[in-house]
């Protein structure tokens, strides 16, 4: 499937993983407040360090996306990840939805190698994409085709989040928000 957008304006933020992205998102929401809809992407930490990805609304709903716990021949896998679709599906595309339906800013942290085995993600992103309000998302760096095909539409802009500028990047977005 070729995405195609024909409206709607779309800031995807790049970079390693670990360089902020998320804490980016995750400031700006703070000032939007109930301007903005959608979810991101959380770390769950145990003993031993990194023991999953929890999907959490910005209306407050939680989700195991994926776990190392999580197993299961009709799970996909990523690296020691167990992927639960469903959660995916039931939390991040619902939230998308709703904020798309509000009129807010759709923020979606992240567009990943995970959430892209969920088919109506993908088709929510898109939709996103289309829709007349703006959407911020974060995206991995590395080459994936799908993802990097969002990259190349008209109405996207790609901004690279560094050591160097991740602090001024929040003011960066609030400008490209008011344009």
């Amino acid at each position: 499937m070729k995405p195609e957008v024909s409206m709607g304006r779309t800031l995807l933020l790049t970079g390693r993983p670990g360089i902020g992205k998320t804490t980016v998102v995750k400031t700006v929401v703070e000032t939007l407040g109930e301007g903005a809809g959608g979810f991101y992407t959380e770390e769950i930490r145990g003993p031993g360090g990194r023991q999953g990805f929890r999907l959490v609304t910005l209306d407050g709903q939680e989700a195991v996306m994926a776990h190392v716990n999580l197993r299961g021949q009709e799970r996909p896998r990523v690296t020691r990840y167990g992927v639960d679709v469903s959660a995916i599906e039931r939390v991040g595309v619902t939230a998308v939805r709703q904020a798309i339906a509000r009129g807010q800013l759709v923020v979606i942290d992240e567009i990943g190698k995970m959430e892209l085995f969920c088919g109506p993600f993908k088709d929510v992103v898109l939709k996103a994409m289309n829709s007349p309000h703006p959407m911020l998302a974060t995206v991995m760096a590395k080459p994936t085709p799908w993802v990097d095909s969002l990259k190349l539409m008209p109405h996207v802009m790609v901004w690279d989040v560094t050591v160097q500028n991740r602090d001024e990047m929040p003011s960066q977005v609030y400008r490209w928000l008011e344009r």
